[in-house]
């Protein structure tokens, strides 16, 4: 064999140790096994990470669910009957003579007579009977004429203003609720 004409380092000068190509080798302590479990373990982790981004990012898991607030009872307002309001009434149901008829309850209960208005109103399908009060001064006089009527619902509300500034005005708007065919089988009477 040719000698080579390459110059001489410090490496041509080592023993044989008789292992030609031993860095290329595989590993003796690496299994194939260990690859493999280490493989699933890692797409087990990255699959539950995964699905928890996911429902972290829906909202359907919360990390730091918000404080429920805290809620503040309100006392009740006691209900007092002020015959000094006038009191307008307006039937919203498609039963004709319930303006009148609650007019006249409202008057045995002591309004003067000039001071209660009964109406039509402009629909027939009012829900619920409410008592609508405007300052927040007039709840007491409005839950007062609530209770007077037999029970209703108390709200306040701009909508209904007295026809004379500086008057005071309670309205009562009679719902479907106190018809034949809205009423309760609880509130009918039984004979």
């Amino acid at each position: 064999m040719p000698q080579s004409t390459l110059p001489k380092d410090r490496f041509d000068d080592l023993p044989d140790s008789g292992r030609v190509g031993a860095h290329r080798a595989e590993n003796p302590h690496m299994r194939g096994w260990v690859v493999l479990l280490w493989a699933a373990l890692a797409t087990i982790v990255l699959i539950v990470l995964g699905i928890f981004a996911t429902l972290i990012a829906s909202g359907r898991i919360e990390l730091a669910p918000a404080p429920e607030p805290t809620v503040v009872e309100t006392p009740a307002v006691e209900g007092v009957v002020d015959t000094t309001y006038d009191v307008l009434i307006l039937n919203a149901t498609g039963e004709s003579g319930l303006a009148t008829q609650l007019k006249d309850d409202v008057v045995a209960a002591g309004w003067d007579s000039d001071a209660v208005l009964a109406s039509e109103a402009g629909s027939d399908d009012f829900p619920e009977t409410t008592v609508y009060y405007l300052d927040a001064a007039d709840e007491a006089a409005a839950v007062g004429l609530a209770d007077v009527i037999g029970g209703a619902r108390v709200e306040q509300s701009d909508v209904y203003q007295p026809s004379v500034e500086g008057e005071k005005q309670l309205t009562i708007v009679i719902g479907v609720d106190s018809t034949g065919a809205g009423a309760s089988p609880s509130a009918t009477p039984t004979p």
